[in-house]
This record gives C-alpha cells, sequence and structure tokens, in this order.
C-alpha cells in the first residue's frame, strides 16, 4: 500500500505529463509546416523532459522493500537517452527519426502497461494507463511498418498520439488524486 500512497501522493506528475503532451500535440498541429522542419529537436525536448519527470517520480516512488518502480527508472532513462541522441545528431536523426519514435512509443507503451498492471491491484479497472501503454505500442508498430512516412504524416501521428495520451494521463492523475484522500499519508 505504501507505493500506492506515494504515487496518489505525487499525481501531479502524471498532470504535467499531460499537459506538456496536449501542448506539444497542438503546436504540432496549429504549425505542421513549421513543425516539420524543427520536429528534430521539439522530438528530442518532448522525450527529454518526459524522461526526466518519468525519472522524478521513479526516484520520489522507490522503496528499499519494492522494486516495483524500476520500470519508470528505464523508461525516463530511455526517453533521456534518445533526446540526446537526437540533439547530438540532427541530420542523421532527421533519416532515422522514425525509427527512434517507433522504438520509444513502443518502450514507453510496453512500461505502461506493465505500470497499468501493478497498479490494478491497486485501483480496480484501471483503465487509463493500459490505454496510453497500447495506443503508444500502435504508433511504434504503424512507424516501425512505415519507416519512409513523410514527416509533415509523422508529425501529425505523433501530435493525435501526444493529445490523446496527455488526455488520458490528466484523467489519470486526477483518479489518483482523488484516491490520495482515501489513504493515509505517504511518509
Amino acid at each position: 500500500m505504501l507505493g500506492l500512497q506515494k504515487i496518489t501522493a505525487h499525481w501531479w506528475l502524471f498532470l504535467i505529463r499531460g499537459i506538456i503532451a496536449i501542448l506539444f500535440g497542438i503546436t504540432a498541429f496549429a504549425y505542421p509546416g513549421i513543425t516539420a522542419a524543427i520536429f528534430v529537436f521539439l522530438f528530442a525536448g518532448y522525450v527529454a523532459a518526459d524522461g526526466i519527470l518519468t525519472l522524478v517520480a521513479a526516484v520520489r516512488f522507490s522503496h528499499p522493500e519494492s522494486g516495483r518502480w524500476w520500470w519508470m527508472l528505464i523508461q525516463g532513462v530511455l526517453g533521456i537517452a534518445i533526446g540526446v541522441i537526437t540533439i547530438l545528431y540532427p541530420y542523421v536523426t532527421a533519416f532515422a527519426l522514425g525509427i527512434l519514435v517507433a522504438v520509444w512509443a513502443i518502450a514507453t507503451g510496453l512500461t505502461e502497461i506493465a505500470a497499468a498492471w501493478r497498479l490494478r491491484k491497486d485501483i480496480p479497472n484501471e483503465i487509463f494507463l493500459i490505454v496510453v501503454g497500447v495506443l503508444s505500442v500502435l504508433v511504434g508498430i504503424y512507424l516501425s511498418i512505415f519507416p519512409a512516412v513523410a514527416l509533415l504524416s509523422l508529425v501529425w501521428v505523433i501530435a493525435f498520439y501526444a493529445i490523446f495520451a496527455g488526455i488520458l494521463l490528466i484523467a489519470l492523475a486526477f483518479r489518483l488524486r482523488s484516491r490520495k484522500s482515501t489513504l493515509t499519508p505517504a511518509t
């Protein structure tokens, strides 16, 4: 129960992730031409920020007697690593962006599904994180099958994913916040 207390106490991390995802998605839809030209750097910033917030969550949720939050640590490190690779090699990355996004989306989706599987014991019928995870995996598979998709189409796919995932993460945040009041304070 201590893990649930910590995750509900820090529900706002999911809220911030959701807001960042929605803002990223709206910006990509509003300015597709400009976004396509600078998408490499927008993507790097987004996955690095998501990775940092996920690492913060992993550290805050860690407990000496529980190894349950290792998946968040892996997800955070992977996000930061892909962000750094993207910034260091922008021209090469522009050609390989579809593959990087696919790997990141699949890895993120699988870790989110694993997290939801764990949360289902504490929050019955936890569906929001499962849907985000499945959506991430599907986007990753799509990009793996069609790596030559035009960058503009990639912008739209990622923008839609970011907005939808952001909405689901915000819903999860408020669900966790509502559970917070029913639990005793975390130490």
